[in-house]
């Protein structure tokens, strides 16, 4: 299965446990893109609609894009009073409008999985000149170094997903590269901001978190049920409370 797709197997549960985005991030978006109402605007990848409520409440024409048919289902319900909402079932490479015709493009947790070769020169076609591009993503971070609980849930991520690959919470790095991208594929005025805020969850709650992200779902069958268990087990030897530590990197520029 093509693992865009596992996130339309659950569409409640990813609804529930999918976190929105924070106010000062939006206003962000709102400040640096002055989108405003009828405008134009595209979602790429709209999932349940985490980031979709104050484009759609500023009065701004909002077309979404969503590959998952349960998932365009579920939003084009969620969001059915309002008359400036549109949304397709298929890819942003299969979709088609007006070039040069829409204000703002973004996307929530979500762009990468375009290659960015074909990505980036279709938003910049679709754009208006001097129209907004903005992308965003949300990771959740469960590791404190002096935090015994998180050290033990990364023992047990190590013991049946195990991986080489250094989690960095603030990952310099990564931000960088896709400022760089987003300049060499003609963008300009590139911004980047970072924003924090923390979640709590009890073991039942983070294991459905859990089971919207498509490397989770993903798991053998077995594996995945003794994860779990073990995870839980960890969560609720402390107190059954367990902190996660978002990170949400937005970026934004002009055509």
């Amino acid at each position: 299965m093509d693992n865009r797709l596992t996130f339309n197997e659950d569409v409640e549960n990813y609804d529930k446990w999918r976190p929105t985005y924070c106010e000062e991030l939006v206003k962000d978006i709102m400040a640096y893109s002055q989108i405003e109402q009828g405008k134009k605007a595209i979602e790429i990848g709209i999932g349940t609609g985490q980031a979709t409520s104050p484009f759609l409440k500023i009065g701004c024409e909002l077309t979404a894009i969503e590959l998952g048919k349960d998932l365009a289902e579920y939003s084009k319900l969620k969001f059915r009073e309002y008359k400036n909402f549109a949304i397709y079932n298929t890819t942003f490479e299969e979709f088609e409008c007006p070039d040069d015709s829409i204000d703002i493009i973004y996307s929530a947790t979500a762009f990468h999985w375009i290659p960015e070769e074909i990505g980036y020169p279709k938003v910049s076609k679709l754009l208006k000149t001097d129209g907004t591009l903005a992308l965003f993503w949300n990771r959740p971070f469960v590791a404190r170094g002096n935090d015994e609980l998180h050290q033990n849930i990364q023992r047990i991520y190590q013991k049946y997903r195990p991986s080489n690959t250094k989690l960095i919470e603030n990952d310099t790095e990564r931000y960088n590269n896709i400022s760089k991208n987003i300049q060499a594929y003609g963008f300009r005025d590139v911004v980047f901001k970072l924003y924090h805020l923390t979640r709590r969850f009890s073991s039942t709650d983070y294991i459905a978190l859990l089971n919207t992200y498509s490397d989770h779902r993903s798991m053998p069958s077995t594996t995945k049920e003794f994860f779990e268990d073990e995870i839980k087990e960890a969560i609720i030897k402390f107190g059954d409370v367990l902190n996660v530590y978002d990170t949400i990197d937005l970026y934004l520029a002009r055509k």
